[in-house]
């Protein structure tokens, strides 16, 4: 394991950096950082074969075996031990979880011309459903996700807990504008519409495909929806409304996943 240093300041500069980081998308977009909270963070990252820049940890963590196998496992990253106090400013949960790891963000490297199963995703506002959605994106299959400048951070905490890693191995473009997106895929691009005559469940999903989910409230725009070439509805045989986008995208895209397989 590398030398450990300790930061129990609040005006050390590399500290103030971070408090920067932790609260800031625009100071994370800015720098092309972020920081995971937690060794199950740190390890998905970890499994899309890249490593972290500095590992942070508290005076717990020594008493922790999975955070003590993960210092093992990358022994050429810095090692600072910040003061409790100090650590529990840079987390958003109510118990620490000892570690916290500094990433450069992962750089998107598959094109909507080259993608063959994605989502574009328009003002997915909430940090859960957008986590939800990009884990259950991964967990499909997808190579990709374009996402709008209204959606959430993607690199937030909240969206980084919600997801738990999953997506860190897809590509994942953020603040794109989805008509070229949907100008240049080349395949299908499927919305969901509560009263569309095709139903999910009949409907070809082999092939290059995309799917396309909106804000919470209001959905898909009609501009953006006029340019996915199909339109499909979910069977609802109870009396609800409407479904959550998130458990929406999740059926669309394991069954998508069910007649690729």
């Amino acid at each position: 394991m590398a030398t450990v240093k300790h930061i129990s300041s609040r005006d050390n500069p590399f500290f103030k950096e971070l408090s920067k980081l932790a609260g800031s998308s625009r100071q994370r977009r800015k720098s092309g950082k972020t920081l995971l909270d937690g060794a199950h963070l740190v390890h998905a990252y970890m499994q899309s074969g890249q490593r972290p820049l500095q590992l942070l940890v508290n005076a717990a963590a020594e008493f922790d075996p999975e955070i003590a196998n993960l210092l093992v496992q990358l022994p050429e990253v810095p090692v600072i031990c910040l003061d409790d106090t100090l650590f529990g400013e840079l987390s958003e949960l109510k118990t620490p979880s000892g570690l916290l790891a500094l990433i450069d963000l992962p750089q998107p490297h598959v094109s909507p011309s080259h993608s063959h199963f994605c989502i574009l995703l328009e003002d997915v506002q909430d940090p859960g459903n957008l986590g939800s959605i990009l884990r259950t994106a991964a967990a499909a299959g997808c190579d990709a996700a374009f996402l709008s400048a209204g959606c959430a951070d993607v690199w937030s905490p909240k969206v980084l807990r919600a997801a738990m890693g999953g997506y860190f191995a897809m590509s994942v473009h953020e603040h794109v504008d989805l008509f070229n997106v949907a100008a240049v895929f080349e395949g299908n691009i499927l919305a969901t519409e509560l009263r569309a005559a095709n139903s999910l469940y009949q409907t070809e999903l082999v092939g290059n495909l995309a799917f396309a989910f909106g804000n919470e409230g209001a959905g898909l725009s009609h501009a953006l929806a006029a340019v996915c070439r199909q339109r499909i509805s979910i069977p609802m045989p109870g009396k609800v409304e409407s479904l959550n986008v998130a458990a929406a995208a999740a059926i669309c895209l394991f069954e998508a996943a069910r007649q690729r397989a």
